[in-house]
């Protein structure tokens, strides 16, 4: 499932030997032979971009711009100003790196640097400008077709609850993807996060006018619950199994066959599992 804004012109150059200001050390973590860590290097992040490539371009047929297609890796010029979160399997060593597994990951401090939320091509996200505590953007989520799997997403989660201990982030937030470009067809999913999921006032990015797509295809009344989850993408599944909720209005994305939603977390929901398993080995 496709996490990400349209990629724009890849721009391989400037990016960093090593994230100064977060560095990277505070996080590693190995479970059934895979690690999880922080990209380190500009090698790192070019892994990752190789990633996307295979995931959003091969396999879920986005159309790349030229320049992309030859150098076969999704990337842009939000990848200097984020963490890159890797998954890596180093008996893999047909792929890049080995890396199976990717989030990039964009604090709110670090955006203001960089000029913006990459999101807010899709979503009004202002309500995050003046959030209480630190907010992290999680977006470009993507990982190898045969490491789809429980224990490689348990492995990320892990991850990313470390990352968000050590930053002391309050909210995460970011876009998910439905496959196809059809509401109608998705009305189903659709219709059901709107009417059991939608977040409170308080944390509910909205569609920007000009995109924004009503996710009330169906009557609530006609919404099958079960049903409705059983059509839904995985990573959706697993927001919601950490008490995420959605922004209201549904975005299509005819570069990469997607409908987009608004995915926000608050992060005390999900601490009580990871959080205090790590802070418990750090005594």
């Amino acid at each position: 499932m496709r996490q990400i804004e349209t990629a724009g012109k890849a721009e391989p150059s400037g990016l960093p030997e090593r994230n100064a200001e977060s560095g990277g050390d505070f996080l590693s973590l190995v479970q059934g032979g895979l690690e999880a860590r922080l990209a380190r290097t500009g090698e790192d992040i070019e892994a990752a971009q190789s990633l996307r490539y295979r995931v959003f371009y091969d396999e879920m047929k986005a159309r790349p711009s030229a320049e992309t297609a030859v150098l076969r890796r999704d990337a842009d010029s939000f990848d200097p100003a984020c963490d890159h979160l890797l998954v890596i399997d180093p008996d893999r060593r047909d792929l890049p790196g080995g890396v199976v597994g990717t989030y990039r990951l964009l604090r709110r401090s670090r955006a203001r640097v960089h000029g913006r939320f990459y999101s807010a091509d899709e979503y009004d996200i202002s309500i995050f400008e003046d959030y209480p505590g630190e907010c992290l953007e999680l977006g470009r989520s993507c990982v190898e077709r045969d490491y789809r799997n429980r224990p490689t997403m348990q492995l990320l989660w892990r991850a990313i609850a470390v990352y968000v201990f050590h930053h002391d982030i309050a909210v995460m937030f970011g876009c998910a993807s439905l496959p196809g470009t059809d509401p109608e067809a998705l009305g189903l999913p659709l219709s059901y996060l709107y009417y059991y999921h939608l977040a409170p006032p308080a944390l509910r990015p909205r569609a920007v006018e000009n995109r924004f797509v009503d996710m009330r295809v169906m009557p609530r009344a006609a919404v099958d619950p079960r049903a409705a989850l059983a059509a839904m993408p995985p990573l959706i599944k697993g927001y919601l199994r950490l008490g995420g909720f959605v922004g209201d209005g549904a975005v299509v994305d005819h570069q990469f066959n997607t409908t987009d939603v608004s995915i926000v977390v608050k992060t005390d929901l999900v601490t009580d599992k990871y959080l205090r398993h790590y802070e418990r080995e750090r005594r």
